[in-house]
């Protein structure tokens, strides 16, 4: 096959090269395979040939460990040893659960310094135009439009890095393999393949990609059902909707309340996973050998590079949809004007979205939201991070706001605000999201149901924390 005579070609084996030689377009073949090999060396750091021997050992290795168990061999190897602790069958889950929370607390401690910065540089470029520029349409779109909503975002650019960062110091490491080692018996119990943990772990990071590596899953029923409770898993597009909320509402707890979040994720994933399993998806679960690659020191070019990636998309979307959606959202709350509204609160109360809010708040009122905040949710639906922008567009009133976060200026309670957050975890994927399970499930089916069951199950739970909260609180 193409890919044997591929690997062979990377392991440099000379009978292929001479079979290869034969052709008509060697040359071209052989040019691949030095720019392949090139690329793996830059990324591992290591020659391709070492690198396909490495895999097919841990491939080996894994495949050892789930079949055989000798209790009597003292294990030496460093591998070995660590192997022993974080894929125990019991402490290896508190381990991942650790790992976790330091993920998501240096995620929001590390990133408050640069934010701050951020931050500032934000609130003095408002300012500059502020006290420079004469009073008019494009003056307010400038200071409420895209400072108020490309730079309520921008500022999170720090934590979507450090975020990033993590998640792929642990796949450099060897640990993420670890990790879905240690979660296989907890797929099979939700329905799923054991290859459904990858998909969903990178869901942290976007569930678009994460959708797509969905492919890589060969029984069909678990690679339906991971497509439709990916969308569960927080992706990186949803952080700094909690950073506003947790960092006004919960600064002494913030780590624990973002981590309790994510875990809200997960554990309803595993719910609705079971679920979905039983009564909707049909079919039988597959053998699954977990490959367990040696543990490596990651090298911080190659964790750099796949960090900076990861926020230069972030970037391009500062300039782009969310630039364009936050002066939509700015026209629509400006318009139409009238010279009798004494505040700004009122002129926006009683714009285009005021009026388009004021439709949408009945359905939300129950779970504490306002209309400001259930357009935040409306617009949401295109892309997570626009929630953001959008509020940070309609808080922006007749008070001083200077100096003043997001979260601050928004008037709600912790309940309200933890609600929030809940329904922003788990309602409507974003359109890129709907778009990937289309075409990895082949109909539109699985993409509006995913939409649907989502969105509801989003009001639910926020509705049940509210109502509960309230009667204790």
């Amino acid at each position: 096959s193409t890919r044997f005579l591929s690997i062979k070609l990377l392991e440099n084996d000379r009978e292929i090269e001479k079979v290869i030689q034969t052709l008509p377009n060697a040359g071209e073949i052989i040019r691949k395979r030095d720019k392949a090999a090139r690329q793996i060396n830059a990324t591992l750091n290591e020659d391709s040939e070492s690198a396909i021997m490495d895999a097919k050992y841990g491939f080996i290795s894994g495949a050892l460990k789930e079949t055989f168990t000798d209790s009597h061999q003292e294990q030496q190897q460093f591998t070995k040893v660590l192997d022993s602790i974080v894929t125990h069958r019991v402490w290896g889950y508190p381990l991942f659960l650790l790992f976790m929370y330091l993920m998501f607390e240096s995620t929001f401690v590390l990133g408050e310094y640069p934010m701050m910065a951020i931050e500032w540089m934000v609130a003095s470029l408002g300012t500059l135009i502020q006290n420079n520029m004469g009073e008019g349409p494009l003056k307010d779109m400038l200071i409420d439009g895209i400072i108020g909503g490309v730079g309520g975002v921008i500022v999170f650019l720090p934590n979507i890095l450090i975020l990033y960062f993590c998640i792929s110091l642990m796949e450099d490491s060897g640990y993420m393999a670890r990790a879905a080692f240690i979660m296989d018996k907890i797929m099979h119990k939700m329905g799923l393949h054991g290859k459904s943990f990858i998909p969903l772990l990178m869901g942290f990071g976007c569930n678009v990609p994460a959708v797509m590596a969905t492919r890589t899953i060969e029984n069909r029923k678990s690679r339906i059902i991971t497509m439709l409770v990916n969308p569960l898993m927080s992706c990186s597009a949803r952080l700094p909707i909690y950073l506003v909320l947790v960092g006004a509402f919960f600064p002494h707890s913030a780590g624990l309340v973002l981590f309790s979040i994510y875990l809200v994720g997960i554990f309803l994933a595993v719910v609705i996973a079971r679920i979905f399993s039983r009564f909707l998806v049909k079919g039988n679960d597959t053998p699954f050998v977990m490959e367990l690659p040696p543990y490596r020191m990651p090298t911080l070019k190659a964790i750099m590079r796949h960090t900076w990636s990861k926020g230069e998309q972030y970037l391009k979307k500062m300039g782009g949809i969310i630039m364009i959606a936050s002066i939509i959202i700015w026209f629509l709350g400006y318009y139409p004007s009238h010279e009798n509204y004494d505040t700004q609160a009122e002129q926006q109360e009683n714009s285009y979205i005021g009026q388009i809010g004021k439709v949408v708040e009945p359905v939300l009122e129950p779970l504490g939201f306002d209309w400001k905040l259930s357009i935040g949710l409306f617009s949401g639906m295109g892309a997570k991070e626009l929630v953001v922008s959008t509020l940070g567009v309609l808080y922006t009133n007749d008070a001083d706001v200077d100096g003043v976060s997001l979260g601050e200026r928004i008037p709600i309670t912790p309940l309200v605000a933890y609600c929030y957050m809940l329904f922003v975890l788990l309602y409507f994927p974003c359109i890129a999201t709907l778009v990937a399970i289309k075409q990895e499930s082949g109909s539109w089916k699985w993409a509006l149901f995913a939409a649907f069951y989502t969105t509801g199950l989003a009001w639910g739970v926020a509705f049940v924390v509210y109502q509960v909260g309230s009667l204790l609180v």
